[in-house]
C-alpha cells in the first residue's frame, strides 16, 4: 500500500476516533454539569419554578449567547476539529489552550488549519492541561493556604488587577507573530478600536454584541482586502504539495 494511502487512512481513523469519543465525553461532561442544578430543582425541595429558570437562561443568553457562536468560529481555524473537543471540555481556551497551540505550531513551523497544525494543537493542549493540573495540585492543593498567608494583600490585589491584560496582551502578540499576517492584524486593530470607542459609546446596546461585530467585520474585511496575488500563489503551492503525514 502506498505511503500516501496509509497516511490518509490513518488520519481518517484519527478523525473518526476523536469525533466518536469527543461527542461521548462532551455529553458526559454536560450531564455532570447539569446534575447538581437538576437535583436542586427537582429533588431538594427548594420550590424553584421552571419559569424562573427560563427567565434566568434568557437573561444570560442575551448577554453571552453571541459568544456561543463567535468562540467556535474563532478557535476552529487554529485548533482544528479534534482539539475543539479538548478545548471546550478543559476551558480557559483564550488565555491558556490557544496560546499553547499557537506556540507549538510556531515552534515546529506548521500553519494553523493544516493537519500537522491540528495534531500539534492536540499535543500542546495535552501538555498545557498536564502542567495546569500539576501546578494546581502543588500551588493550590498543597501550598494554597500557606501562600495566601505569606503574600502581602497589596501584591495579591495588583496581580488580580493586571493578570488578565498581561495574559491577553501576550496572546495577542503571539498571534500576530505566529500568523505573519500584518494586513489582517492592522484590520483587526482598526475594527476593534472603532467598535470599542465609536460604536459602543454611540449605542450602548451594541456593547452586548461588540465581540461578534468585531470578529465578523474583521473576517469579512480581511477576506475582501486580502492580497489576491499572494493568495493565488499559496493556493497553487498547496495543490502541488503532497499530502501531509502525521507529526512524530
Amino acid at each position: 500500500m502506498p505511503e500516501s494511502t496509509q497516511i490518509h487512512d490513518a488520519l481518517g481513523a484519527f478523525d473518526k476516533t476523536t469525533s466518536h469519543w469527543g461527542r461521548i465525553t462532551m455529553i458526559i461532561g454536560l450531564f455532570f454539569s447539569l446534575a447538581a442544578p437538576a437535583y436542586l430543582v427537582f429533588f431538594s425541595g427548594l420550590d424553584i419554578e421552571l419559569s424562573g429558570i427560563f427567565a434566568a437562561f434568557a437573561a444570560l443568553a442575551a448577554v453571552f449567547g453571541v459568544i456561543w457562536i463567535v468562540e467556535p468560529l474563532t478557535y476552529y481555524p487554529i485548533l482544528g476539529a479534534s482539539s475543539m473537543y479538548q478545548a471546550f471540555m478543559i476551558g480557559n481556551i483564550s488565555n491558556k489552550l490557544l496560546p499553547a497551540a499557537m506556540i507549538a505550531q510556531s515552534t515546529i513551523g506548521v500553519k494553523p488549519g493544516t493537519r500537522k497544525g491540528e495534531l500539534a494543537s492536540v499535543a500542546a493542549i495535552c501538555g498545557a492541561a498536564a502542567v495546569h493540573l500539576t501546578s494546581l495540585f502543588i500551588f493550590v492543593g498543597l501550598l494554597g493556604t500557606w501562600l495566601v498567608s505569606v503574600i502581602p494583600a497589596d501584591i495579591v490585589q495588583t496581580v488580580q488587577l493586571y493578570i488578565l491584560p498581561t495574559v491577553m496582551g501576550a496572546v495577542l502578540i503571539q498571534a500576530i507573530v505566529s500568523q505573519k499576517s500584518p494586513r489582517a492584524a492592522v484590520i483587526a486593530s482598526v475594527v476593534s478600536l472603532i467598535v470599542v470607542f465609536v460604536l459602543s459609546p454611540l449605542s450602548p446596546k451594541m456593547a452586548l454584541f461588540s465581540t461578534a461585530i468585531a470578529v465578523i467585520s474583521t473576517a469579512v474585511l480581511a477576506w475582501v482586502l486580502r492580497d489576491r496575488q499572494k493568495t493565488d500563489v499559496a493556493e497553487r503551492a498547496e495543490e502541488e504539495t503532497p499530502p501531509e503525514g502525521p507529526v512524530y
